[in-house]
């Protein structure tokens, strides 16, 4: 049985009132929050740690991928804009539109920034355009980005509840250091990752699980030796790191990719099962057992992979990796299958490797003035890890904070505004909703 306390009531003060309150100031936020700003909206965007960027900063996802089409670019926009800041301070790297295709030689020169395309049956799998990119160099951009839009940005900031009258959102609740505060919005975008906000407000909603990560940096590589290593003895590499990804427990093929900082290497894993993401007991085993696995893997490393014998941690990433806990059930669940074959919509507002995404999959059922976007979008569990990578996300951010502007300007509800708009404003702003079907997409599914 479950015990519980009584919370005394009173009164929350109200710090901020806009337009616009986004919730999470991860890639999907930040462009929801810089969008709307662009638009004329006032945006107040919330975030819980002390740094925007979410899981491509805080949680070190450090490639930008599923974000072309073969030689199409598909994710543009604010997702562009966001790298060519980073190039523009030398913190990301991608490979030069002559070196996109299957060639042995180009896959030993950038196979391990891990711009290559995944989902390829070609050997070696092609280099794609994908970028891989220094976690500081992503929160300093989306600094730059935010600061410049005047956005009210709270960070230190948890999101606690949703308010709600007459089955809108009017604002949300948060917790800090200064206690209780009430935030107003004419319209609230949930970009928390783990689908908070509508949960909070009453939206229905599905609950998946998938692997965890506790991702860590290694310095002290020498990586031209690693690299030597892998392509001179390759009997021998093979042997060393298998074991190696035995200890670690669970990786992708190659759980270390170089970074645009020397002798330093990213290592996204462990991948752990069995966790749930907002589950605090789970949480916190998960980031023990992380801890275990990497210890185990950089003492091996060390005692027997050349280029590691100077290895060291420099870092295990704030947040732990989650990619996938309450998705939203909402006025469209994309499905596997409209993943796998390409299914275009007609009402797509955004896209990601070679999937659409339709406008309804951000729009809960039953909560007004509410608009998803990110992670925790309307999708099954199976097409969404497939669909969910960060630049797409971006895209997804990008079009909910636009949706709004329009929403407001024409005084109508989210769920009623000009799709057709709504794609032409992204258009004019650079990002691609994917209202014209590439050749590839399935357009026979389109009517429903």
């Amino acid at each position: 049985m479950t015990d519980f306390m009584m919370e005394p009531g009173g009164q929350i003060p109200v710090v901020a009132d806009s337009d616009l309150v986004v919730v999470g100031g991860g890639p999907a936020g930040v462009a929801a929050a810089v969008a709307a700003a662009r638009e004329g909206l006032s945006v107040t965007l919330i975030e819980r740690y002390p740094y925007l960027g979410g899981l491509a900063s805080g949680g070190m996802v450090l490639v930008l991928d599923d974000m072309c089409n073969g030689d199409e670019i598909t994710v543009r926009g604010l997702c562009t804009e966001l790298i060519e800041r980073m190039e523009a301070m030398g913190l990301c790297v991608s490979p030069p539109e002559a070196d996109r295709r299957s060639d042995p030689a180009l896959w030993r020169k950038w196979s391990r920034w891990g711009v290559y395309d995944f989902h390829s049956h070609q050997k070696p799998q092609p280099i794609c355009y994908a970028v891989a990119f220094d976690p500081d160099g992503f929160k300093r951009a989306c600094n730059a980005m935010v600061a410049e839009a005047k956005i009210n940005l709270r960070l230190h900031s948890w999101f606690s509840r949703a308010l709600v009258e007459d089955g809108d959102i009017v604002g949300v609740v948060c917790e800090s250091k200064s206690g209780r505060q009430a935030i107003r919005g004419r319209i609230v975008v949930d970009a928390s990752g783990d689908l908070d906000v509508a949960a909070s407000a009453g939206a229905p909603f599905t609950h998946g699980a998938y692997i965890v990560t506790t991702v860590f940096r290694l310095g002290g590589v020498d990586i031209e030796a690693a690299e030597r290593f892998e392509y001179e003895s390759p009997d021998a590499f093979h042997a060393v790191d298998r074991e190696a990804r035995r200890l670690i427990g669970g990786s992708w093929e190659k759980w270390w990719l170089k970074t645009p900082l020397p002798g330093v290497v990213w290592c996204n894993c462990p991948h752990m099962t069995g966790f749930d993401g907002i589950a605090v007991e789970d949480m916190t085993r998960a980031d023990f057992e992380g801890r275990e696995r990497i210890a185990r893997l950089v003492a091996h490393v060390k005692a027997n992979m050349p280029g590691f014998e100077r290895a060291f941690v420099v870092d295990v990433a704030p947040q732990l990796g989650i990619r996938q806990t309450r998705l939203l059930d909402g006025q469209y669940v994309m499905t596997k299958a409209d993943v796998a074959h390409r299914r275009h919509f007609p009402d797509s507002v955004a896209r990601g490797r070679d999937y659409y995404y339709s406008y309804r999959c951000l729009l809960p059922k039953g909560v007004g003035g509410l608009l998803v976007a990110g992670r925790h979008y309307s999708a099954t569990s199976t097409a969404q890890k497939s669909s969910r990578e960060i630049p797409p996300c971006m895209a997804m951010g990008e079009a909910a904070g636009i949706a709004a502007a329009l929403a407001l300007e024409s005084s109508s509800a989210v769920a009623d505004i000009d799709v057709r708009t709504l794609q032409r404003r992204l258009r004019a702003r650079g990002a691609d909703p994917g209202d014209v079907a590439a050749a590839n997409a399935n357009v026979a599914l389109a009517a429903e």
